[in-house]
């Protein structure tokens, strides 16, 4: 049927990447095309077609496919990088409708019967108001992503709650032992001891307050945006008879009264400062460490395109999150007057995290539709499919930096050489 509904489509798409369609697709009317031997697109309604015509590219793809109106029967992620293969760019947004081409798309949307309103954004987007990155906005900004309720982190993380990369080592059986390796890395970079009091911005569940108190015998403050997180980590250092250890905080960086700690962590909460404020959170850091003390970031990094990582991510996942190249952040660092030490990247790492947490997300379906829902189950799915991918293809990396805050004579307190142990 060389004029079928899903020839015609197909035809299209073909046009507008450059190619032949690198999958299959077979929409409402029970017509294919494309490959058979790769995963298929599946249009279940016109109305797929609609939020396509109204957002082109990965945002209209993106509510297509969390609300079921688009589907992918096989691999998604193979999906992804045939598609990503053909674009060559990577960036699916750049895939634009020039005066010639919307003029087609109009007239084959008529064709196909399309036309009609624009189809209401699923309600899992968000609607965020206020002033970029005001303490406000900032806070609604970190409920979109982590009030999503415990319950739902805890059947997609493992044990510790670590929700950031985690370190592969030669021992790492499990995710499990791979984000104990993370913790312990980052302790051990810090120089942690006994008495020690250590500072963790953006604590999220407690993964490295708990960690650092119970094995390095720290004293600890922890401070999120997030009440979910705080409800969670109050429980979990009762459990852990910490209390008295360990204080943790719904606050937000700029609020911080303390004296200098010992040390300063900050595990993958930079990204939702924004770049107009990273000074001052830089200088935050400076602040709050004493001369000589460490401060440890992990840190997602990004190329200039889409610094908040697309169109889906900003409106799905972590609105206002602003990533840079690493080199970037050091620049950053430095100019707040702290020492850079070392820069380790965790690139690949992140891909075996993010899988684990997909492979989790399926094993645990049924639950996390129960709690989230099937349209925000699916825009995990999405999320970290997607997420993974751009790890591997290095269009996102993620780095731990390790810096200090130099003594009045100049001096750092730290070994000339890398050794952790």
């Amino acid at each position: 049927m060389p004029y079928s509904t899903a020839h015609r489509l197909a035809s299209f798409a073909g046009k507008l990447l450059g190619g032949p369609l690198p999958v299959g697709l077979r929409t409402w009317d029970g017509t294919r095309a494309g490959p058979v031997d790769a995963p298929t697109v599946v249009l279940r309604n016109r109305r797929a077609l609609r939020r396509l015509l109204y957002a082109p590219g990965e945002l209209g793809l993106a509510r297509a496919y969390v609300t079921g109106d688009l589907d992918v029967e096989g691999d998604l992620a193979d999906g992804f990088r045939r598609i990503r293969a053909l674009t060559r760019t990577g960036a699916p947004d750049r895939v634009g409708l020039g005066p010639r081409e919307w003029a087609e798309a109009v007239k084959l949307a008529a064709r196909l019967g399309v036309a009609g309103l624009p189809p209401k954004p699923p309600a899992e987007e968000a609607r965020l108001s206020g002033k970029l990155h005001s303490l406000r906005r900032d806070r609604s900004a970190i409920a979109h992503h982590y009030d999503l309720g415990n319950a739902f982190y805890q059947l997609l993380l493992d044990e510790s709650m670590a929700y950031s990369s985690a370190y592969f080592t030669s021992g790492s059986s499990s995710l499990a032992q791979a984000q104990h390796d993370k913790l312990e890395l980052i302790c051990r970079k810090l120089g942690l001891r006994p008495g020690m009091r250590l500072l963790d911005i953006g604590c999220g569940w407690g993964a490295l307050l708990v960690h650092a108190a119970k094995h390095h015998g720290v004293e600890a403050v922890g401070i999120t945006l997030s009440a979910e997180q705080l409800q969670h980590v109050r429980g979990r250092l009762a459990q852990h008879d910490l209390g008295n250890r360990v204080e943790v905080r719904r606050q937000d960086y700029r609020e911080l009264p303390d004296p200098p700690f010992d040390a300063v962590a900050s595990i993958e909460m930079g990204e939702h400062v924004g770049e107009l404020n990273y000074p001052a959170y830089a200088a935050t850091l400076h602040r709050m460490v004493k001369p000589g003390g460490r401060v440890l970031l992990q840190q997602m990094a990004r190329g200039n395109v889409a610094p908040g990582g697309g169109a889906f991510i900003e409106r799905y996942i972590a609105p206002d999150m602003t990533m840079r190249p690493v080199g970037r952040t050091v620049g950053h660092l430095e100019a707040a007057g702290l020492e850079v030490r070392d820069v380790h990247a965790l690139r690949e790492h992140y891909v075996w995290t993010v899988r684990a947490w997909a492979d989790t997300l399926e094993e645990n379906w049924a639950d996390v539709v129960a709690l989230i829902g099937e349209t925000g189950a699916r825009v995990w799915r999405l999320y970290l499919v997607g997420g993974a991918l751009a790890f591997e293809e290095n269009r996102m990396g993620v780095d731990q930096i390790l810096a200090v805050r130099p003594r009045a004579d100049g001096s750092s307190g730290m070994p000339a050489t890398r050794d952790w142990s």
